[in-house]
């Protein structure tokens, strides 16, 4: 992951050094670049929102006519796309907001203190499985062990994986919406309850 500042000019993204934190995402089209480390928090709360299709990193260019903006996300969900900004109070100019209505997007902003630190967190360690895939021996042995107990904790989920690495493999069903956890309340642990996501 690279960081990006912005052309003044053209408002285009151009990447530095700067590497943020997990690599790996899921639901993420295209490049996937930040402009710090809060917005790549975003980012991890995206690819473990149910209701996200997809996102994307600095997408599409907002202006008002003289400046140009790129907001750090474009956001699909199954009922709307929307833009959003990782931001401080007051650090965007006034106008963003009109010229993302204008375009057909609804706007929002999001800053460090509304972040659901605990979810952040578990958000990012799944991450760090964003490049593993379960065998579908493992896939379906824990599928039916869930089917037939309804919840299962994490410790023994861990027992039907044999093919994979146990904890890639819990993870990459999680991420890839298979089972389901609670990731707000506590960070993931042996007690954690897993079941099978249901649409």
């Amino acid at each position: 992951m690279m960081s990006v500042s912005l052309s003044s000019q053209t408002g285009l993204p151009t990447a530095s050094a700067q590497t943020y934190y997990p690599l790996g995402t899921v639901r993420c089209a295209g490049p996937s670049v930040f402009r710090s480390q809060l917005a790549r928090d975003v980012g991890c709360i995206l690819d473990v929102d149910d209701d996200i299709v997809a996102w994307s990193c600095m997408s599409i260019s907002l202006t008002d006519g003289e400046s140009f903006h790129r907001p750090d996300f474009v956001v699909e969900r199954n009922d709307i796309t929307f833009v959003v900004d990782v931001t401080s109070e007051g650090s965007l100019p006034s106008w963003i907001h009109q010229a993302a209505k204008l375009a057909g997007y609804h706007h929002e902003t999001i800053s460090r203190s509304a972040l659901p630190q605990i979810r952040v967190k578990n958000a990012k360690d799944l991450l760090r499985y964003a490049k593993f895939e379960a065998a579908l021996s493992d896939r379906i042995r824990l599928l039916a062990a869930l089917d037939e107990h309804g919840s299962l904790s994490v410790a023994e989920c861990l027992n039907a994986f044999q093919e994979t690495k146990p904890i890639a493999g819990l993870a990459s069903l999680v991420l890839h919406r298979f089972i389901t956890m609670d990731l707000d309340d506590a960070l993931i642990g042996p007690e954690t309850q897993v079941r099978r996501k249901r649409d």
